[in-house]
């Protein structure tokens, strides 16, 4: 049976990573009757992170953006994993990011953008949700971004 969200999700260039491995003592993510809560998910590909913090004085706002797409792309990989496939899901409830950064950059939700947008680029108006974008001063493996999300199922 093929996913129509994974289909476009080729199209865009892009794949699920193989494994998205915890680094602690939690679940990927819980289901209670039909929302799903993910654990945060940090920029890393098979747990090797990919980018890392804290933001730099001289910054590429793009870098940042794909940064938080891995996260988001980790998230993808969970709920597959979770639910059955992507194509379970009925909406993008919310979403909680957070970035690595000096207390003087305010650009933070800027570069959660980059998971906020594939989510909408591959769900529609189904995949736009609350959100929370904030900076802290480290995340876990020093990463630069960390996404968590509610998702309802269908």
């Amino acid at each position: 049976m093929s996913c129509p969200i994974e289909a476009k999700l080729a199209e865009m260039g892009l794949a699920l990573p193989p494994s998205a491995p915890s680094r602690a003592l939690f679940l990927p993510g819980k289901i209670t009757g039909n929302l799903l809560f993910l654990s945060g998910q940090i920029c890393e590909w098979e747990g090797v992170p990919q980018y890392f913090g804290p933001v730099p004085e001289v910054f590429d706002m793009a870098e940042g953006q794909a940064a938080a797409r891995m996260c988001a792309l980790n998230l993808l990989f969970c709920i597959k994993q979770l639910a059955g496939s992507l194509d379970a899901v009925a909406e993008v409830v919310r979403l909680g990011g957070f970035v690595a950064a000096p207390p003087e950059f305010g650009d933070g939700p800027m570069i959660v953008n980059g998971a906020s947008q594939l989510l909408i680029d591959l769900y529609g108006d189904r995949g736009r949700h609350a959100r929370t974008a904030v900076n802290v001063s480290s995340l876990p493996a020093n990463a630069l971004v960390e996404v968590d999300a509610v998702i309802e199922l269908r």
